[in-house]
């Protein structure tokens, strides 16, 4: 297995060194009773704290950035140091959570002590003397309580991601029957284009037929004239050569021998 990057280890060094400070600086926390003093250490704490978170990402960056050049198992063991590192970080912050909700509760105390009486007074003993490990674990419980939400999250989030490939599947469908309609409305488009042109096609055929049928009628009309004017003409010319009649054939007859 290839060895980590010496950049990573210096920033895990540097982060393990916090801890270790933010360890002490606790239990330190843990035996100061004045209420200023915590106050003003927990802030010390805080400022650490944002120094580690700081040098997590720097490690995050730096792993990502060496992570082609790296093996899978290398990969695998920074991932796990880095999110070592996340958890420690996150009970530090937790335990600071709980020092600052016990320090404006010391702080609401002292500030209505002069009301107060031996109650109030009571409480903030109670409050003085709380250990270190009443503390630590009422953090993990806080820790508890977050990591049951992340959870809840991851799980919504699952079921969103679920539902967003159920609609994408949906919209594809979807999409998929507009693309056959809009092809079965440019078939019918085309259809209606064709049948337009058929039409316009006949009409022009029928006007070709009506022309030819009126000049066959024409043609027909002429042959019936002229036919109509031989035959008129023709009893026309028999009337004007035939014979007189007897009587006149006599008169004729007898004028001549005179």
């Amino acid at each position: 297995m290839a060895s980590e990057p010496a950049q990573l280890t210096g920033i895990e060094t540097e982060v393990q060194n916090i801890f270790k400070s933010l360890s002490t600086g606790f239990q330190k926390l843990d035996k100061t009773k004045d209420v200023s003093k915590q106050s003003k250490q927990l802030e010390e704490l805080t400022a650490k704290m944002r120094d580690a978170k700081r040098l997590i990402k720097d490690f995050d960056r730096e792993m990502k950035e060496e992570e082609p050049r790296k093996t899978p198992e290398t990969n695998k063991l920074l991932n796990e140091k880095k999110q070592a590192l996340i958890k420690e970080l996150n009970s530090y912050v937790a335990l600071r959570k709980t020092y600052t909700s016990s320090l404006g509760n010391k702080q609401e105390l002292l500030d209505g002590g002069s009301f107060g009486g031996p109650a109030q007074n009571d409480n903030v003993r109670m409050a003085s003397t709380m250990s270190n490990q009443e503390l630590v674990q009422t953090g993990r419980k806080q820790m508890d309580d977050t990591d049951q939400t992340i959870e809840r999250s991851k799980k919504v989030v699952e079921d969103t991601i679920n539902i967003g490939a159920e609609t994408a599947s949906t919209l594809k469908g979807q999409t998929d029957q507009l693309g056959r309609i809009t092809n079965e409305l440019d078939t019918i488009q085309f259809s209606i284009k064709k049948a337009s042109q058929l039409v316009k096609e006949i009409g022009r055929q029928l006007a070709t037929d009506r022309c030819i049928i009126f000049l066959l009628f024409l043609i027909v009309a002429g042959v019936v004239a002229v036919i109509v004017v031989k035959v008129v003409h023709s009893k026309d010319k028999s009337t004007s050569a035939s014979p007189p009649p007897p009587g006149r054939r006599l008169l004729l007859s007898l004028l001549d021998v005179e």
